[in-house]
């Protein structure tokens, strides 16, 4: 039986299809064995990436609620409200055999107007914790699929499936010595990667900078900075001494080249989003985690959860001017606690979730 269509929210992170789902062809024009409609808010990150991967976008009014003044929600209410009527209408002529979302308030108009309209409805959490909206909607969805079994208390038994956290193939194929090659770094030499997600982090770019030539001493760098710190990180660069110049890699984002940037690594520096639970096992990578200390519990919970397991250790955001120097060099001259980090994060790793989901994704639909 033919898969129609899906739609996913703003916060998914997009793989690979499994190897039975075809994408439309629009170049040809054919009728697709599958075909998909990603719903999101226009400008954010996920617009582009989408367009990168060939898929179809279409964006909602929305807006969050949590931590925000009275007079903000209250507009972010009309939005959503708004963004309800436009969902109704996408429902309407997509017309999906099954939604997915997977959390953040993008979703909420898009879960509800699929629920009014009896449409088979998925929530995906990533997180170790479920925020308001994931809460709501799992009274609405035919089933929860949630990354790691821990989770599974806050949702009726009947609805939820521990699928794993979904990772693209790419991360469990990267090979260290192509990734160093393709970065033009030295084989057999420590390298860390440093990033703080999709916008970057100031904080930790302005740590790293303040460490930064002490830090080429001894090892290499790939430094993701974001779009908002690009200027002062690479002309920081630029002014390095001429024998740490080729040691030090910046970018202000990367795309494709993301699972070489972590696979090239020893060690990593990031923020402790939810992809980190799911990409760095798949790569048996060692972390220090940063959460990022106005995310409410949830990149706290994500970081302990890898340090519990000894897969990563944590600094507080406000002590990364203190702690990023030391906790570096001393992990990177400790090869034996490496590379028990880098065991136990694999030992993490469920490279069969993306599939478990799609499987999910066909069975409530009708599909399979």
């Amino acid at each position: 039986m033919e898969v129609r269509s899906r739609i996913e929210n703003e916060e998914s992170t997009l793989h690979p299809p499994p190897s039975n789902f075809q994408p439309f062809d629009y170049a040809q024009g054919r009728l697709p064995t599958s075909s998909f409609l990603y719903v999101g808010r226009r400008g954010g990150v996920e617009e582009g990436i989408v367009s990168r991967e060939g898929l179809p976008f279409t964006a909602i009014s929305t807006g969050g609620l949590r931590g925000l003044a009275p007079w903000t929600v209250a507009g972010h209410l009309f939005q959503m409200m708004a963004g309800f009527g436009q969902s109704l209408g996408i429902v309407r002529d997509f017309s999906p055999d099954v939604v997915l979302v997977t959390g953040g308030y993008v979703c909420v108009p898009v879960a509800v107007a699929a629920w009014l309209r009896r449409v088979p409805l998925l929530v995906l959490l990533p997180d170790l914790q479920p925020g308001l909206a994931v809460r709501a909607l799992s009274r609405l969805a035919t089933r929860v699929a949630v990354s790691f079994p821990e989770v599974a208390k806050y949702f009726a038994p009947n609805k939820v499936v521990t699928a794993g956290y979904p990772v693209r193939a790419e991360f469990f194929a990267a090979d260290k010595a192509r990734a160093r090659k393709d970065f033009g770094l030295e084989e057999g030499f420590r390298t860390i990667t440093v990033f703080g997600g999709s916008r970057g982090a100031h904080s930790i770019n302005l740590a790293l900078s303040q460490c930064l030539e002490r830090l080429l001493e001894v090892c290499q760098v790939i430094h993701i900075c974001g779009h908002l710190d690009a200027e002062w990180v690479m002309e920081k660069g630029a002014q390095l001494p001429e024998q740490w110049r080729n040691r030090y890699r910046a970018y202000s984002y990367l795309h494709e080249e993301m699972p070489a940037a972590l696979a090239a690594a020893d060690l990593a520096v990031a923020r402790a989003g939810a992809a980190t639970l799911g990409e760095f096992p798949a790569l048996g990578l060692p972390s220090i985690l940063v959460p990022y200390p106005y995310a409410g519990q949830h990149q706290e919970l994500n970081a302990d959860y890898l340090v519990s397991r000894g897969a990563a250790v944590k600094i507080a955001d406000a002590e990364l001017g203190e702690k990023l120097l030391p906790t570096t060099l001393e992990l990177l001259a400790d090869e034996e606690a490496l590379a028990r980090m880098s065991q136990r994060a694999r030992a993490l790793a469920r490279p069969e979730a993306a599939q478990r989901i799609a499987q999910e994704l066909r069975q409530i639909g009708g599909l399979s």
